[in-house]
């Protein structure tokens, strides 16, 4: 799994003239599946990214986590995280995985986000055209890859 994480001061998610999700202070998280992703690459992510100190404390340094600052959660599923642009201009999308794989990882990535963070966890919807829009604070863009822990 890769997911890009955005430190937000808001962030949201339109469907069809709809507002899906939305955020204040908080994390907006692309999340990109692989086919051979597991529970384990969640749950080796959303560790990670609770923990995270991304947050300013009162000295503006950044060492506070997300439920320090008792933020909030956007994710977004993300197939274009795996694209590859090898050959040619047109991106290949192969190393993504299907919907039938990627819909109950995506599921289970945000049950867990849930229930590791306690907090509040939005998402857009699997597959749809989505709108996203997010007021990027710092800006802070971390990106992370469960194959790749680096």
């Amino acid at each position: 799994m890769k997911v890009v994480i955005q430190r937000v001061k808001e962030s949201s998610v339109t469907i069809n003239q709809e507002v899906k999700g939305k955020t204040g202070l908080g994390l907006m998280i692309l999340l990109g599946i692989m086919p051979e992703d597991s529970e384990e690459d969640i749950n080796w992510l959303v560790n990670k990214i609770v923990k995270l100190r991304i947050f300013g404390d009162q000295d503006s340094v950044m060492n506070l986590s997300i439920q320090d600052v008792k933020g909030s959660f956007l994710v977004i599923s993300q197939f274009t995280l795996y694209a590859s642009t090898k050959k040619g201009n047109r991106p290949s999308y192969i190393k993504a995985a299907r919907p039938e794989v990627a819909i109950p990882l995506y599921e289970k990535f945000l049950d867990k986000l849930r229930e590791t963070s306690g907090l509040q966890v939005d998402s857009g919807e699997f597959g749809a055209d989505m709108k996203v829009a997010l007021i990027n604070d710092g800006p802070v863009t971390i990106l992370m890859d469960s194959k790749n822990k680096e």
